[in-house]
C-alpha cells in the first residue's frame, strides 16, 4: 500500500455543492486528502466553499488551461494523484488526460448516455428530462476522456420522477444522490487502485 496520502484536486465551475461534500468527507482523513480546488470561473461559489476548508484555490483562464502547462505544473507541484470534476464545464486538455490516465472522474446529473454532451449541464438537463416526461433520472459517475460525457461509466444511481416533479424538485433528488454516492465512489476507486498498484 502507498504510505503517503492520496491527493485529489477538485475542478468546479459553479456553486460547488458536490465539491463541498467531497471536502467535508475527506477533511480529517490521513489516507485521502483534497489538496486544491481549481476553477475556470473567478466568481464560482465553489471557491468560497474551499476557503471554509482551508483548501487552496486556483483560477485559470482558457488560455492557461488549453495552451500552457500552467495547470499541470501546479498539479504536479502539489503531488496530485486524482482529478475530480464536480460541475466543471470544460473539456479536459490532452496534457492532463495523459498525465492522469484513468485518474480523472466526473459526475453527470443524468443517466448517460442519455442527456449528455456539450451544453448538457445543470438545470438544462433537468428541464429536458421533465419536458420529455421521462419516468426516471439519476446520476452517472464516469472516467473522463477527450469527449463530453463519453468516458467509461463507473457507477449509476436512479431516482423515480413523479407526475408532480418539476425541474427544481428533480434537481434536489439528483443532488441527494450525488452527495450520497460521489464521495463513496471516489474512495472505492482510490482504494482499488492502491490495492492493484501498491
Amino acid at each position: 500500500m502507498n504510505d503517503h496520502s492520496v491527493n485529489i484536486a477538485i475542478f468546479a465551475s459553479g456553486s460547488g455543492s458536490n465539491a463541498e461534500r467531497i471536502m467535508e468527507v475527506f477533511k480529517n482523513r490521513k489516507d485521502i486528502s483534497v489538496k486544491a480546488l481549481f476553477s475556470n470561473n473567478p466568481s464560482a461559489f465553489a471557491l468560497e466553499r474551499a476557503q471554509k476548508f482551508s483548501v487552496p484555490t486556483f483560477v485559470f483562464t482558457r488560455e492557461e488551461f488549453f495552451n500552457s502547462p500552467k495547470v499541470l505544473e501546479i498539479l504536479e507541484s502539489k503531488k496530485i494523484d486524482w482529478l475530480i470534476l464536480a460541475g466543471f464545464l470544460w473539456l479536459i486538455p490532452d496534457n492532463l488526460l495523459k498525465a492522469f490516465s484513468n485518474k480523472i472522474i466526473n459526475i453527470h446529473p443524468a443517466l448517460l448516455p442519455a442527456y449528455g454532451g456539450k451544453g448538457m449541464y445543470g438545470m438544462r438537463i433537468h428541464n429536458a428530462i421533465i419536458d420529455a416526461q421521462e419516468k426516471e433520472s439519476g446520476i452517472s459517475i464516469h472516467f473522463v476522456n477527450e469527449k463530453y460525457d463519453e468516458g467509461e461509466i463507473i457507477f449509476q444511481a436512479k431516482c423515480t420522477i413523479e407526475l408532480h416533479d418539476t425541474a427544481e424538485t428533480l434537481a434536489k433528488k439528483i443532488h441527494t444522490l450525488e452527495h450520497r454516492h460521489f464521495p463513496v465512489i471516489i474512495e472505492n476507486l482510490i482504494k482499488a487502485d492502491n490495492f492493484n498498484n501498491p
